[in-house]
């Protein structure tokens, strides 16, 4: 209860006792009632009071419906769109995303150029370094290839040498065995540098290999085949250091009868 309905309270008790005093008193009933007139404060009348306290009631109420309103509304602010604010800040990140996306792509694409020209550094260098190698073996092989070719008359004195010198006497077979110990030297110097003979004699002839210098009819060799090797060749490695010169053999010429020689004499 409130102060003014207490203090309304209190003033109707008092009102009541003043009318039980004058009921039972009616000599004093007359003068109570115009001192109560003429001395008696103004007070609100119970409907007033009542009607008053009503109206402070229907502002409370008021405010209080208008917080609840005002709450709801901001409720209803909070759970339904965004503010203006809170658009602006995601407009910003939306445009910063796609600003990040674009660099992403530019970085990618920038990447994919750097790596398909490092590819391709790496390819032409791979392919220089080959064909440096190739060009340093084929250099090599043309060095070995013009040196060795001039050794190579030496060593077809040498072999002359041990075919046509027959030794005769003690001094001379000294002196053979001395250059044929420079000539074993030799060869197996050869043999380091990868030279090795080649053995064409009984073989089909391979111009690839070997250069024929002679064709001579044979009936113990097929047609084609290498009799004999008249220059020895050689290899360096796998490849030819110097074709061999060969002889190779023909087919066989057919042969002539007397009865044949008589028919064909002509006529006297």
């Amino acid at each position: 209860m409130s102060d003014e309905e207490k203090q309304q309270n209190t003033t109707l008790q008092q009102t009541d006792k003043h009318k039980a005093v004058n009921s039972d008193n009616p000599d004093l009933n007359e003068a109570t009632s115009e001192v109560e007139v003429g001395t008696q404060p103004e007070v609100e009348s119970p409907s007033t009071a009542e009607a008053a306290t009503s109206e402070v009631t229907t502002e409370a109420t008021k405010t209080s419906a208008g917080q609840g309103v005002e709450s709801e509304s901001a409720e209803s602010d909070s759970a339904g769109l965004p503010s203006q604010e809170d658009v602006a800040v995601i407009e910003t990140l939306k445009q910063e995303n796609e600003l990040l996306k674009a660099q992403i792509e530019e970085i990618n694409q920038q990447f994919e150029a750097f790596k398909t020209q490092s590819m391709r550094m790496a390819a032409d260098f791979d392919n220089f370094r080959k064909r440096t190698a190739k060009e340093k073996e084929d250099l090599e092989h043309q060095v070995k290839r013009n040196t060795l070719g001039e050794l190579l008359s030496v060593v077809d004195n040498f072999d002359r040498a041990r075919s046509h010198i027959k030794p005769q006497n003690d001094g001379e077979m000294a002196v053979h065995k001395s250059y044929q110990a420079i000539y074993k030297q030799l060869v197996e110097a050869f043999k380091r540098l990868g030279v090795s003979p080649m053995r064409p004699e009984g073989m089909e002839f391979d111009p690839n290999f070997h250069e024929a210098v002679m064709r001579q009819p044979s009936d113990e060799y097929g047609e084609g085949i290498v009799m004999e090797q008249l220059i020895r060749g050689y290899f360096l490695g796998d490849r030819v250091l110097r074709h061999a010169m060969v002889k190779v053999a023909a087919a066989p010429e057919p042969m002539v009868t007397s009865e044949e020689d008589t028919s064909a004499e002509p006529e006297t």
